[in-house]
């Protein structure tokens, strides 16, 4: 009895693993639209075969060296244990360890389902940095560092985290982060960080007064639609976080996270909405999207605790603070296209230590130096690898190439051919 109890809990948490980490892989799909609908015409082509190759580069890297290195386990040669390999001894012992009897007790999930969650929160990561660097970066150069940041600064900083390994001088984090506001988010947006600051502004962003000149998305139904899925996507992001489903506790806890995930984002498209109606005078349709993402991105770090009105507050401060970063961003010259350093660095920020207001075991000097760990590698690392990059192949294309569009001089072809081109109206 005891033995087909587990096996439906092993079939049930694999099951619940492998459709969230589908979920989050089709956040792939969320974040192309919205890049392609927040970049020029004359981009589209780009963004879209960066993140569609960033993908693949990301998948492959971590299953080489990257799984390895952030948990000690790879899965390149070795493979997997399954249930049906297990002897009884294995299946008792497993089932002595569960906190509560049957459902209740510790996930149990094939390693392959494992490895496919935690891959495409790789894919992740490394998909906050395309948008940044849209429009003036090269194709060549932008995966040479995907396979650096998804094959070995994600991983590291990964294992010191979730991984549970010492970090040097540092030792053990005790540092709270549910699903990856710091570890995915933040990370990512460090990593963007320090390409932005190695590449520049786009030609003709910032005028010689110093004043800034808006550089409108050519697509803002596809940038609209991006957000829906990315809203949907992560539903798998945070819910596929608790590792398990089997069990009435477990499964209260996940339908927890599934209403607190969609209540941050929908505060934070208010907040964001009203607060750029206070300083425009006009509702802005982009700082609207940005603000569901940035509710999304500050709750993630604790989704399962707070209340359904705390997950509201949490997500519309980040949405409020998303409005203001951008704004401050412009105004340093940090030329971000699509507001990925805003949402998913300073609002992920604000999600690691919004931890403390619904985590009673989170300390404030854990959440700090998990936080700065995370970005002091990241953008260090990064930081390097844009320089070598840089100093050895170049990262940003010519002035000519840059206002023809990279959609020519990087794919040889046009997303819009009909309405781009000699004329120039996507120029």
């Amino acid at each position: 009895m005891e033995n087909n109890i587990f096996e439906l809990q092993y079939a049930i948490d694999t099951f619940y693993f492998l459709i969230c980490g589908a979920l989050v892989m089709w956040m792939a799909a969320g974040f192309a639209m919205l890049e392609a609908g927040l970049v020029r015409a004359k981009n589209t082509t780009e963004i879209l075969l960066k993140n569609v190759s960033l993908f693949a580069v990301a998948c492959t890297m971590y299953l080489i060296v990257g799984y390895h290195l952030m948990y000690d386990g790879g899965i390149l040669l070795a493979g997997v244990t399954t249930v049906a390999q297990m002897d009884d001894a294995a299946i008792a012992q497993v089932l002595a360890d569960s906190a509560e009897a049957g459902f209740g007790g510790d996930s149990v999930y094939s390693g392959a389902s494992d490895f496919f969650f935690q891959v495409v929160f790789v894919a992740t990561a490394m998909s906050i940095v395309s948008g940044a660097v849209a429009e003036r970066m090269k194709l060549w150069a932008f995966l040479a560092f995907a396979v650096v940041m998804t094959g070995f600064i994600y991983p590291i900083e990964g294992g010191w985290t979730w991984g549970g390994k010492a970090v040097p001088f540092i030792g053990e984090l005790s540092y709270s982060d549910y699903a990856g506001s710091g570890i995915v988010h933040m990370a990512g947006a460090a990593a963007a960080l320090a390409g932005v600051l190695l590449l520049g502004a786009r030609k003709g962003k910032y005028r010689p007064d110093g004043s800034i000149n808006p550089i409108p998305g050519a697509n803002l139904p596809l940038a609209t639609l991006g957000t829906f899925i990315l809203w949907m996507g992560w539903f798998g992001f945070n819910g596929g976080s608790t590792l398990k489903l089997g069990g009435i506790s477990v499964a209260n806890e996940v339908a927890n996270v599934f209403l607190n995930t969609n209540a941050a984002a929908a505060g934070g498209l208010i907040a964001a909405m009203i607060v750029a109606r206070i300083l425009f005078g006009k509702a802005d349709l982009t700082m609207a999207l940005n603000g569901a993402l940035a509710g999304l991105v500050a709750i993630t770090a604790e989704p399962a605790d707070p209340s359904p009105l705390l997950a509201t507050i949490i997500g519309a401060i980040g949405g409020t603070i998303v409005v203001f970063s951008i704004i401050g961003l412009d105004k340093l010259k940090i030329d971000d296209p699509v507001g990925a350093i805003s949402v998913h660095g300073v609002v992920g920020l604000w999600g690691i230590f919004a931890v403390l207001l619904s985590d009673a075991d989170a300390t404030f000097m854990g959440q700090l130096v998990g936080a700065l760990v995370i970005f002091v590698w990241v953008f260090g690392a990064s930081l390097i690898v844009w320089g070598i990059l840089k100093a050895v192949i170049g990262i940003r294309v010519g002035e000519e190439e840059e206002y023809e569009g990279v959609d020519i001089s990087e794919c040889g072809m046009e997303a819009y051919p009909e309405f781009t081109g000699a004329a120039g109206s996507g120029k």
